[in-house]
């Protein structure tokens, strides 16, 4: 495993569409691994792979001890709503309120290809929309009720 670098806002690769995963292989359980160990080298709760340079449909995350990855995710079911503060490791010191959807449920496949769908509420449906939204290259920033101004502030290189 080895830690990756975590690009950070403006950089243009965030903004772009991740591909279809299609090689389960070595290289993707790679990826997978130094996303966990960069994640937790930085404090993180999640990380896609558009994160550390990587345009692939690829995320993880860490909910409160439960460790989890999908690929190819898409949310398949979304109820109710809630609003609360998100930062993001691609944009530093700058937390804002997000609507979310307060329960989601998300099909993915697992590292060997394998699919399977999960239900999950509260903070997991938040961080799932926040992580999945990064492989259509939206930041939180994009979504939240200051970031507009805070895109106008820091979106020049």
């Amino acid at each position: 495993m080895a830690k990756r670098k975590v690009l950070k806002f403006p950089d243009e690769r965030l903004r772009k569409v991740s591909k279809k995963v299609t090689e389960f292989d070595d290289e993707l359980a790679e990826l997978l691994d130094d996303m966990r160990e960069t994640m937790y080298a930085n404090d993180g709760m999640g990380l896609a792979a558009p994160q550390v340079g990587v345009p692939i449909r690829a995320v993880i995350m860490d909910i409160s001890g439960n460790f989890f990855e999908f690929i190819n995710p898409e949310i398949v079911h979304a109820e109710g709503e809630q609003e609360d503060e998100e930062g993001c490791l691609s944009v530093g010191n700058f937390n804002d309120v997000v609507k979310r959807p307060l329960k989601v449920t998300v099909r993915a496949q697992d590292r060997l290809g394998y699919k399977y769908e999960i239900t999950g509420e509260k903070y997991f449906a938040r961080c799932v929309c926040h992580e999945l939204d990064h492989l259509d290259g939206i930041l939180f920033i994009d979504r939240s009720k200051n970031g507009k101004e805070y895109i106008k502030k820091y979106g020049k290189k």
